[in-house]
C-alpha cells in the first residue's frame, strides 16, 4: 500500500456482520484549508459507525484523511464529503462523522453530520 495521500478508501470485509457493534475511530490531526484564506485549519476527525458488510483498513483512512491537506474547504462542507465517501464504501448500518476544529480568529466549530440516524435512535 502507498504511503502518499489519496482518496481511495480501502473498505475490508467485517469479521463479525452477524453482530451489531460500534467502532470509534479518532484522527486528531486532520487538516484541510480554508478557503477564503488559504490558511490551515486543523481538526479532530472522529468516525463512529456500526458496520455493515465492511470495516475501513485504518492506514487508507489515515492517507484518506491526508489527502485533504492542500484543498480548500469550510468545515461543514469536508465533514460531510468524509461521510459521504465512508458511507459510499463501507455501507454502514449507522454512521457518524464529526469534524472538531480548533479555534480560529476566537470561534471554535463542531461538524456532526449521521447516515441513517433511526437505525441509531430506533436502539437506544
Amino acid at each position: 500500500m502507498s504511503t502518499k495521500p489519496t482518496k481511495t478508501l480501502d473498505p475490508v470485509p467485517n469479521p463479525h456482520p452477524e453482530r451489531e457493534y460500534e467502532v470509534e475511530i479518532r484522527c486528531p490531526e486532520f487538516t484541510a484549508l480554508c478557503p477564503k484564506t488559504g490558511q490551515p485549519d486543523f481538526a479532530t476527525i472522529t468516525v463512529r459507525y456500526v458496520p455493515g458488510p465492511h470495516i475501513i483498513e485504518l492506514k487508507s483512512l489515515k492517507l484518506y484523511l491526508w489527502a485533504f491537506r492542500d484543498e480548500g474547504h469550510f468545515h461543514e462542507d469536508v465533514t460531510n464529503i468524509i461521510l459521504n465517501d465512508l458511507v459510499a464504501s463501507l455501507e454502514p448500518r449507522w454512521m457518524q462523522v464529526e469534524g472538531e476544529f480548533n479555534v480560529r480568529g476566537g470561534i471554535y466549530t463542531n461538524v456532526r453530520v449521521e447516515h441513517n440516524p433511526e437505525y441509531k435512535r430506533s436502539r437506544a
